[in-house]
């Protein structure tokens, strides 16, 4: 199909480039670069790992009463809680 459309300067002379290297004509490459461009476009994007800052546990207000990594019990976070209060 032929059509007539504008080109960035430097896509141009990329385009030419790329035809002259894979020994096609233009139009060809500009269809294969397009059709690279738009399935890149097309596929969903893979899930990101969110930043490591969204995996860290927020500060507590609560006094750290122990040293090192110490276990909380359930009865030590409910005296926490009823000294401090839930928020």
């Amino acid at each position: 199909m032929r059509t007539t459309i504008t080109l960035a300067d430097d896509v141009l002379l990329l385009a030419r480039r790329y035809a002259r290297t894979e020994s096609i004509s233009l139009g060809e490459a500009i269809s294969r670069l397009a059709r690279q461009g738009l399935q890149v476009v097309a596929q969903p994007a893979a899930p990101q790992e969110p930043p490591p800052e969204a995996l860290s546990v927020p500060q507590s207000r609560y006094p750290a009463e122990t040293q090192g990594d110490a276990i909380l019990t359930a009865e030590e976070v409910r005296r926490l809680l009823d000294e401090n209060g839930p928020y």
